[in-house]
């Protein structure tokens, strides 16, 4: 039997994951069935699609030139099947991926009002910090805080966020209060372990904007993470304001150097693939967040 497609959701999985253990997770079946799958894919085509060893996976030239064909096919199949509803009621799964944060504090609270108003949707929602394109992680909404990086998606603004520097009363009572930026120096400042477009935090210091990097003994790889260490009195932390707001108006954390804050922020959005008919549930989805989410 003919499975090239089943192949070629493979093949996209164990290149979203980086390895055949992610993808046999994601697609529920074992590591030894992906691993035959793939010499199967490989030795159709002729070609070596991914080198590995032990510790990792990459793609090779041929690997990245059939990937880019393959995730444009896939998502125009998933296109086909999305233009056909039933009785124009949204139904079927609804694959939404969002950030730990913002899954967590903003929309895992309205999703049962969603799913009320539509019981013939089921939504898989993922948290993930990790940055994964919409078409590789099979998505059909993506939730993304900060810059876009994929620019062949539409994208919803959802609203935006400043951000805040931020330590709970504990931390605070043990090591002081910094005054000034570079009195900084002497705290632990709690980072992250994932790549980041700017590896400093801004301050706006007599009119300039001055970037300062940070150090500290502990970095996690979400923005949760990081937040509920600061919550422990474990350091200084800089996050979006609707990330720590409620702990904030809690007295579990403390806003520190405001008149320093630049006041920069990061923009939320909404993305999905920009289809000319886009599936009821999806659909439904984006104009339920636009209608009930208060950032």
């Amino acid at each position: 039997m003919d499975n090239r497609l089943g192949e070629m959701e493979m093949f996209l999985a164990v290149a979203a994951r980086g390895s055949f253990a992610g993808a046999a997770k994601a697609l529920r079946i074992t590591p030894s069935a992906v691993s035959r799958s793939m010499a199967r894919l490989e030795a159709r085509l002729g070609v070596q699609l991914a080198s590995r060893t032990t510790r990792a996976l990459a793609l090779t030239p041929e690997g990245q030139a059939y990937h880019a064909r393959v995730a444009g096919l896939m998502a125009e199949i998933d296109a086909i099947e999305r233009s056909f509803e039933r009785d124009q009621i949204p139904r079927g799964p609804l694959r939404v991926n969002a950030s730990v944060p913002f899954g967590m504090h903003f929309l895992i609270p309205i999703l049962p009002a969603y799913l009320r108003a539509h019981p013939a949707v089921t939504v898989d929602l993922t948290l993930s910090d990790a940055l994964v394109e919409l078409v590789e992680a099979r998505a059909d909404v993506a939730i993304r805080v900060g810059p876009l990086r994929d620019t062949s998606v539409k994208a919803l603004k959802l609203g935006r966020s400043t951000m805040a520097v931020v330590a709970s009363p504990e931390y605070l009572a043990g090591a002081g209060t910094p005054q000034h930026p570079r009195e900084l120096d002497g705290h632990i400042c709690l980072r992250f372990n994932f790549r980041r477009s700017i590896d400093s935090w801004p301050f706006r210091i007599d009119g300039t904007v001055v970037q300062r990097t940070m150090d500290g003994p502990f970095l996690g790889n979400s923005g949760e993470a990081v937040r509920l260490m600061a919550v422990a009195g474990g350091g200084i932390a800089r996050l979006g304001r609707f990330h720590v707001a409620a702990d904030l108006a809690a007295g579990r954390l403390v806003e520190l150097l405001a008149p320093f804050n630049p006041q920069d922020g990061e923009d939320i959005h909404a993305l999905f693939v920009g289809h000319d008919r886009l599936a009821l549930r999806v659909r439904s989805f984006v104009d339920f967040l636009k209608a009930n989410l208060v950032l």
